[in-house]
């Protein structure tokens, strides 16, 4: 990118900068003529050569009469030509289809013509196109006739100059190189910032996904430094407390552990360092037998506070309401709380998601320990309510809830669209700063900035470092 960059610049500096307005002028021809040439040209004679000189613009902008600043342009003459030691005899406009420029030259509106004496010529202002040229042919008397190295007779100048081209080719060929070093090297080189060594990463049920590809992504790419990554999550709650027992009891050193949360930690744990990973997205699932699509926020609180029995009472089947949520363990369950009840859920009253075990709660309610078993419960039991991270649920046998008319989704996020009230987002913590040379730092490096986006973006997920993801990170409230 910098060597196209380069080349880009150096052609619009060679073309605009010092070439915006530039006079230019060729010998086109200079050749020895003899006494046969007088008749037909005033002042040839024996010894006499003939000279055609093209003056051009070869600027990138027109030249006026009042851009020309020598010192006889008071009196009308833009531009000298000294021949040395030869004098000019005569000299004449070539016929050319631009004849308003003849007339420049050979003056007019009282204006000075062409003027000459001795070896100098001087040539009137003559305004010009970019591009635009008229040509003069002199007869010189006296001197040395050289060989003319002039381009062919109306040929136009090079486009780039001589340095512009070698740079070009240079920065050319170094991109070139470049690309061969990254397309055909060694294919077994991991990311710069591989370590090894072993880390456990643990915390939230719902971002387990993405944390085992991650983690398997990073052991492939890495394999030359051998690191080891136990992802064990069995609760964003239970993550932080195993987190911060073991920075106690390591003390000084920041253990080789990771927690990812569902939201923020709990207050009190200053020594817990926070890093954005993601915005979660999660649903409300249910039942398929349930006939049910969409739920408004105040018709869940409802439910959850057990002002609802039945789903027919909202439209759906005859069939009881089943609440199977999540332990307190989990940041999913704390996100519901947070997000949408406003509070948090009512006493658990069954232990098997089956039979009520408090014949006097208004409906069941049980607790599992994993996303995954609330999504098969649901699946198997009729009139049952659960939660789950949105692209979880997408593969199970249940019913996804739009909630208050919206569902989730990712692509409204990243464009601006916060209506959804049911996402919260994911941050993985250490106990103080891990060394950055340790595996922590290099695989938090790994999951937030570069090869992690595209997986937590696949699993439906929106990056904290990507488009979108930053401003909504900064301010969850948004």
């Amino acid at each position: 990118m910098l060597g196209v960059a380069a080349s880009v610049v150096v052609v619009w500096y060679e073309r605009r900068v010092p070439r915006r307005k530039r006079i230019g002028y060729r010998v086109q021809l200079e050749t020895p003529i003899g006494d046969g040439a007088s008749s037909a040209l005033p002042g040839a004679g024996a010894g006499s050569t003939l000279v055609l000189i093209r003056i051009e613009n070869d600027g990138s902008e027109g030249i006026a009469r009042d851009d020309y600043d020598g010192p006889e342009s008071d009196e009308g003459f833009g531009l000298t030509a000294v021949f040395g030691n030869r004098t000019v005899s005569s000299v004449s406009v070539p016929l050319t289809h631009r004849s308003h420029l003849v007339g420049h030259l050979n003056g007019r509106a009282g204006r000075r013509g062409l003027s000459y004496e001795g070896g100098t010529l001087r040539i009137p202002s003559v305004p010009l196109n970019p591009g635009e040229f008229f040509k003069l042919m002199v007869v010189l008397s006296g001197g040395e006739v050289h060989r003319n190295r002039s381009t062919t007779l109306d040929a136009k100048p090079p486009l780039f100059s001589g340095v512009s081209r070698t740079i070009t080719i240079l920065l050319t060929a170094s991109v070139l190189m470049l690309a061969g070093i990254v397309f055909f090297g060694e294919e077994d080189r991991g990311p710069i910032g591989c370590e090894g060594g072993t880390l456990t990463v643990t915390g939230s049920t719902a971002f387990e996904p993405v944390l085992k590809e991650v983690a398997e992504e990073y052991r492939r790419d890495c394999a030359e430094a051998g690191p080891e990554i136990d992802v064990d999550p069995h609760g964003s709650t239970a993550g932080i407390r195993e987190l911060v027992a073991a920075g106690r009891e390591a003390k000084e050193d920041s253990p080789p552990m990771v927690a990812l949360s569902d939201g923020p930690k709990p207050d009190g744990l200053p020594e817990l360092r926070e890093n954005p990973v993601a915005v979660s997205l999660f649903t409300l699932v249910v039942n398929k037998g349930v006939g049910v699509k969409n739920l408004s926020t105040a018709d869940v609180r409802r439910l959850y506070r057990g002002e609802i029995t039945n789903w027919s009472e909202l439209g759906g089947s005859d069939v009881p309401v089943r609440l199977v949520s999540r332990d307190a363990n989990s940041g999913t369950r704390q996100v519901l709380q947070r997000q949408v009840l406003g509070r948090g859920e009512t006493a658990n009253s069954s232990v098997d998601c089956r039979t009520k075990d408090d014949s006097t709660a208004p409906v069941l309610r049980c607790e599992l320990d994993s996303t995954d078993l609330v999504l098969r419960t649901v699946a198997e039991l009729p009139g049952s309510l659960g939660y789950s991270e949105s692209n979880r649920a997408a593969g199970q046998d249940v019913t996804r809830l739009s909630l208050d008319g919206r569902v989730p989704s990712v692509d409204d996020l990243q464009h601006g669209d916060h209506t959804y009230s049911f996402r919260e987002v994911e941050y993985a913590y250490t106990y103080g700063q891990p060394p950055t040379n340790s595996l922590a730092s290099s695989f938090l490096m790994y999951l937030t900035r570069t090869v992690g986006q595209g997986v937590i973006r696949t699993h439906g997920h929106l990056p904290c470092h990507g488009p979108g993801g930053e401003r909504l990170c900064a301010d969850p409230g948004l």
